[in-house]
């Protein structure tokens, strides 16, 4: 199971609470990254500015879906950015596309202090403005690779889980 959507709409916490649940191992693939190089994200955007960060990216999301055990996979916010990328997550089992307003978005990130010291801004805009400007960038790619859509606008991460539990076991 791969979660995909912007950042701040719950992909690293639903995956971990259903990880727990069903004692499968959850990977948050922009964590991993971070373990792999020793840099946060801004530290490797900095560094290797945006498209070396996706070339880091592509490699270790395709290393977390070669292994054999099954997974849940958080990915960040742009994974979906690289076609192959895109193409490994359809092969690997469900993606789920989780969705929330920019507002909601936006609120989410800004009581979040671990995003709002390692992850970069991707524009000169606002913040709010950044989110709109991406989501619409983004959305047919949301679109194409999930196959499952979940808005979590008001939803606590417990109840995005039942949700995402309720909607797999329809699909099985």
């Amino acid at each position: 199971m791969i979660f995909v959507g912007y950042r701040g709409t719950g992909k690293t916490t639903v995956a971990s609470i259903l990880g727990e649940r069903h004692s499968i191992t959850a990977i948050d693939s922009d964590k991993e990254i971070e373990r792999q190089t020793g840099m946060n994200i801004a530290e490797i955007f900095a560094k290797h500015s945006e498209n070396g960060f996706r070339d880091i990216e592509e490699k270790v999301i395709a290393s977390i879906l070669s292994n054999d055990k099954p997974i849940i996979l958080a990915s960040g916010g742009g994974a979906i950015l690289r076609e192959s990328t895109r193409d490994k997550f359809k092969k690997n089992g469900n993606v789920i596309w989780l969705q929330a307003s920019p507002e909601t978005i936006l609120k989410r990130i800004q009581t979040d202090s671990a995003t709002l010291t390692t992850r970069p801004n991707l524009t000169s805009l606002p913040q709010l403005n950044e989110i709109i400007t991406l989501l619409e960038k983004r959305h047919h790619l949301y679109e194409q690779t999930a196959n499952i859509t979940i808005n979590t606008n008001n939803l606590t991460p417990q109840e995005i889980t039942d949700q995402c539990e309720i909607i797999l076991k329809k699909l099985s």
